[in-house]
């Protein structure tokens, strides 16, 4: 198994109690999320409750966006939250996310991170991959994103 961990952390100007509606709704993620530019015809489902533990969401797009799951399987708000993320194409992986909402001084400074283990037939590209440059970027993007929706100027 090759692991790998992918951490972004970036200063948000808003209180967590902002911030934090706009992770723990996947129906929220649009407005941010990174990966949203993959596809425009990407479908998406979502399933058990809007928010919070137990929120669920798929998706399936085009090459690029490939398809998968999410669940939110802890919520505690307006602290953290801690996300099963299990991608079916173009490799199955299951990767552990979470995020994290700490108040500071003027508003909120959020971690995001993922970790995972590189397996099968993807484990022969794993000398080649760097996941924190791949992930990383995609990261950072979503978290200015997450800040523009989260704190607009």
């Amino acid at each position: 198994m090759s692991a790998y961990t992918v951490t972004r952390s970036a200063f948000i100007p808003a209180p967590p109690d902002q911030v934090f509606p706009h992770v723990n709704s996947f129906r929220r993620w649009t407005a941010w999320s990174p990966w949203e530019d993959l596809d425009p015809q990407m479908e998406r489902v979502y399933s058990g409750p809007d928010e919070g533990s137990g929120a669920q969401y798929a998706w399936m797009g085009n090459r690029r966006a490939g398809s998968g799951r999410m669940e939110i399987v802890e919520s505690v708000e307006p602290r953290s939250i801690r996300i099963r993320l299990e991608f079916l194409k173009p490799f199955k992986s299951l990767s552990p996310t979470g995020f994290t909402f700490e108040p500071q001084a003027g508003g909120t400074r959020v971690t995001w991170s993922l970790a995972g283990d590189i397996r099968g037939a993807a484990k022969l590209f794993a000398p080649f991959m760097n996941m924190d440059k791949m992930v990383g970027k995609d990261f950072e993007k979503g978290l200015a994103r997450l800040s523009q929706v989260a704190a607009p100027r």
